[in-house]
């Protein structure tokens, strides 16, 4: 695994090392090796992305009995920085859980969460609309915190070994359209696949299962380029590690 590949959430990280996609291969069967000319685009696809510097995002993550948690919004890959309006829809009727996310690879910020005002007075603490705490990694991490980090990973500073990519059976499985575009889809072994605009070589749709956990991630990225995210102030978020008990009363 190349260095710059974090050592948390394992084997996340390492389906991610494998993420591949690119455009422009001969109309074949599906499931056939991927050519040459595709593992070198396959290698360049995290970079890439990184250095067009961000994009739109929806992440969704079906989990328990028909409930999904679907995060709409936008990432800087370059500087690790993202916000969403995360959702949680349930399947019995109850109403959607919706709060307001800024995230990085070590932090999450929670606004619009019902209750904040009334557990911050009873703490005797200064009004705030963000909860903050650090993310939690490892077996026991919330699925917020394992959805954050799937699209931070989206990025890498080089480009990796293209050999890789032929010699660890990375597959063709056709082209697809998503949102309407034209993408070509790939798929490794390990379960995860990539669809990848046939005009521009990006990453469209990054799909894996998380070990253990039974659901499947979906990752949609569009309208690639730069993004200026700017995280809430100090003296909007109250610190739920240094306050346990409103980050508690709040379900965080």
């Amino acid at each position: 695994m190349p260095a710059r590949r974090r050592p948390q959430l394992p084997a996340l990280v390492a389906v991610l090392v494998l993420l591949a996609g690119c455009g422009g291969a001969e109309e074949r069967v599906e499931g056939a090796p991927v050519t040459d000319e595709e593992a070198g685009l396959l290698a360049r696809l995290l970079a890439d992305n990184r250095e067009r510097g961000g994009a739109d995002v929806v992440v969704t993550a079906p989990y328990g009995q028909d409930t999904v948690l679907t995060l709409t919004g936008e990432v800087d890959l370059a500087g690790g920085v993202g916000r969403a309006q995360a959702v949680t829809t349930h399947g019995d009727g109850r109403p959607d859980d919706t709060r307001t996310l800024f995230f990085t690879a070590d932090e999450l910020w929670f606004g619009d969460v019902p209750g904040l005002p009334a557990a911050l007075e009873a703490a005797r603490l200064p009004e705030a609309a963000y909860v903050r705490r650090p993310v939690t990694l490892g077996e026991e991490a919330p699925l917020v915190d394992v959805l954050t980090r799937v699209v931070l990973n989206l990025s890498a500073e080089e480009a990796d070994p293209a050999g890789a990519f032929r010699e660890a059976g990375y597959t063709w499985q056709g082209d697809r359209s998503i949102d309407g575009e034209l993408t070509g889809l790939y798929a490794s072994a390990s379960g995860w696949s990539v669809a990848v605009d046939r005009s521009t070589d990006l990453l469209v749709q990054y799909r894996t299962p998380l070990p253990g956990e039974g659901l499947e991630v979906t990752v949609t990225l569009s309208d690639h380029g730069p993004r200026e995210i700017t995280l809430p102030a100090e003296g909007e978020s109250v610190d739920g590690d240094e306050h346990p008990d409103v980050a508690e009363a709040v379900g965080l």
